[in-house]
């Protein structure tokens, strides 16, 4: 997939919701995919999260204080329209902060996803680029948490099962409602449904604002 269908993929998912987006992966046998409720936005009106994933894997490792070389590569190979998907067992310490998301965003990167924690919000907040995470802390990394992998699958944690697969090339989108993964395979056919489901759901909103009841418009258009 050339990078001008990406861009508009990616323009065409910013126009649905992750609700819409999860109830067609129901549809089409994919029940969990949708990401754990402690996954926010910061800070909170940091706006909508939607890009193609670009994995970093890593785990604790007390190491010598003067940085992470590999976690330095790793955010050098992201590209226009990714977001960077950070997972690890660093509880309580940030994998990404301010320095990180100016160095992406310069590559073309639109955003975030962190199963860990991230900090300096204010100045996030000030770059205008989205940042999903489980939780903040002012704890930096270097000398406890290291990167060991980067573009390959990562689990995250899930909102109707433990783990999340999300693999390099995956779609990821994140809203008011939460964020959802929709598999590399599956990501046209699902944005195609679930533009149709939107659709339909703006012609029940007009014809309620008009007059008609919710019974019939349910027998109508149906359970949506």
């Amino acid at each position: 997939m050339n990078q001008d269908s990406k861009d508009s993929i990616r323009a065409r998912y910013r126009e649905v919701d992750t609700s819409n987006v999860a109830d067609v992966l129901d549809t089409l046998g994919y029940f969990d995919q949708g990401l754990h409720s402690d996954f926010a936005p910061y800070p909170a009106d940091g706006g909508k999260l939607a890009g193609f994933a670009y994995t970093i894997r890593g785990q604790m490792t007390p190491y010598p204080q003067g940085g992470d070389a590999e976690k330095m590569q790793a955010c050098q190979g992201i590209g226009a329209g990714e977001i960077s998907v950070w997972s690890g067992d660093g509880e309580g310490i940030c994998y990404f902060g301010e320095l990180i998301a100016l160095g992406m965003q310069e590559r073309g990167s639109v955003g975030a996803l962190v199963d860990g924690g991230i900090r300096d919000v204010r100045w996030i907040r000030e770059c205008g680029y989205p940042v999903y995470a489980r939780y903040r802390t002012p704890v930096q990394s270097i000398g406890r948490w290291k990167v060991n992998a980067h573009q390959v699958p990562v689990k995250l944690r899930g909102a109707t099962s433990r783990f999340v697969e999300v693999a390099p090339g995956d779609f990821i989108l994140g809203d008011e409602d939460g964020v959802i993964v929709i598999p590399a395979a599956l990501v046209e056919k699902v944005l195609v449904e679930a533009e149709k489901l939107t659709r339909t759901e703006v012609s029940i909103r007009q014809e309620l604002s008009q007059g008609l009841s919710l019974a019939d418009a349910l027998k109508k258009f149906g359970h949506v």
